[in-house]
């Protein structure tokens, strides 16, 4: 290292959830001396101090009170994304997506080296106004590219993000285990199922009549949809698949932590339904650690440097 330079840094991050973010600065390779973590969530703090007892839990971002804070070297955090969505109640800044304004006055106020925003793809008027805020345009990524889960993101940010690679020949049948039968369409719920509805592309809507996310039934030869952060136990029923043998199940907690990355096993230790919950809404870390990997030759480690950096956008059985 040369002089002036630390060897490892200060990191904030905000709306924290389990703490993906952590996950995949490790897998970057991106050494750290203080991760602080804003959340307010105490399931996913849990399994946050479960997985890294050194996280340094800062409470709820409307809360945060920066002033006793070390020097910042990488701000990051993906704000609620609610009434943003498409699936959401269309609130856009009125909603639970406000909280993006607490997101840039943290960003003001620590003025870190380099950022991360992510959310979801919304209305190009709202996209605006969060690149007018953050002085950046989105970059958007897909998480097929790494894993068999259709899920499209934007991410603000002032890291040369590398080039993307080509996406994975993969679908959700690499990722699947065996499991009990408890994870099996009981005869009750195929009843109302039906069985000659037309396939669409990587899906099929197997509920009669039905046209939400809950009445998608997809295809284990092709890829998941985006995974959900439904509440009271939904989000474990919008992971259907239709299995080869034609049996068709919803996807266990290890399949949706390996369709969002994560080390097996990393949501353990909180009931069931929580971990669907928390999973879909997290990130999928091989995504965030290929946007950090671009830091390793980047002069973060620099305490004196606050430069802007312009964006660079840049075996199976699957069909």
């Amino acid at each position: 290292m040369s002089e002036g330079k630390k060897e490892k840094i200060n990191v904030l991050s905000l709306f924290d959830g389990m703490s993906c973010g952590q996950i995949a600065l490790n897998r970057a390779g991106i050494q750290y001396e203080n991760y602080f973590a804003s959340e307010i969530d105490k399931y996913a703090m849990q399994v946050t101090i479960k997985n890294y007892p050194n996280t340094k839990q800062v409470g709820s971002i409307t809360e945060l009170n920066t002033e006793f804070l070390p020097k910042i070297d990488l701000l990051f955090g993906g704000s609620p994304c609610q009434s943003f969505s498409n699936a959401g109640n269309g609130k856009g800044f009125g909603g639970k997506s406000k909280l993006f304004w607490e997101f840039v006055r943290v960003l003001n106020e620590v003025k870190p080296t380099y950022f991360l925003l992510e959310n979801v793809v919304m209305k190009k008027e709202w996209q605006d106004i969060i690149s007018k805020y953050l002085g950046v345009e989105p970059i958007a990524i897909n998480s097929k590219i790494f894993v068999p889960q259709n899920r499209p993101r934007l991410f603000w940010t002032n890291i040369p993000i590398e080039k993307l690679p080509n996406q994975l020949n993969h679908c959700i049948n690499d990722i699947l285990d065996d499991v009990d039968e408890s994870y099996f369409l009981t005869e009750k719920q195929l009843s109302i199922l039906d069985l000659n509805y037309k396939w669409s592309e990587n899906e099929i809507i197997r509920h009669k009549g039905g046209k939400h996310q809950q009445d998608n039934i997809f295809r284990s030869d092709g890829i998941m949809g985006c995974l959900s952060a439904s509440t009271h136990g939904a989000a474990r029923h919008l992971t259907k698949t239709y299995l080869p043998n034609g049996r068709i199940r919803r996807l266990s907690e290890n399949e949706v932590e390996k369709l969002q990355s994560l080390p097996i096993n990393y949501t353990e230790g909180v009931s069931s339904s929580k971990r669907y919950e928390m999973i879909g809404n997290g990130w999928t870390v091989d995504v965030i650690a290929h946007i950090f990997s671009s830091l390793k030759g980047e002069e973060i480690f620099n305490s004196s440097s606050n430069k802007n950096i312009n964006l660079m956008h840049s075996r199976s059985t699957c069909r």
